[in-house]
């Protein structure tokens, strides 16, 4: 009999948040091996960066405490799966997929901390 269990984060830690133009934002996401993704959770466009993998940060993990090195974010109240802007630089429209996790008890929580500590226009 195999026993399965669930455990959850217990512990996020954000060790930056940056509020962002939303043209700004979406010129971070375009690297030269291609688009990076933006999620969205109630009414936030928001990246993040994870701390690479070290002995102490996957100690953190098992224990359910995970680091967040930047979270850039920018108020965007409808969810878009692809969000686009005309990038003069490049002379050509920039495409982001947007992944919708408003159902992420994570991302769910960290928003409602974000509205609640951050001046979000």
């Amino acid at each position: 009999m195999v026993t399965i269990s669930f455990s959850p984060i217990k512990e996020l830690v954000i060790h930056e948040i940056v509020d962002m133009d939303f043209n700004d934002l979406m010129r971070e996401r375009v690297t030269p091996a291609g688009n990076m993704p933006l999620y969205w959770c109630n009414g936030i466009l928001f990246s993040f960066s994870s701390m690479p993998m070290s002995r102490q940060v996957t100690k953190d993990y098992l224990e359910g405490k995970i680091h967040w090195i930047e979270v850039h974010y920018t108020k965007r109240d409808k969810f878009e799966p692809i969000m686009e802007m005309y990038d003069e630089h490049l002379s050509s429209t920039i495409k982001v997929r947007v992944i919708d996790t408003s159902k992420s008890l994570l991302h769910l929580e960290f928003i409602k901390w974000l509205k609640s500590n951050q001046k979000i226009k």
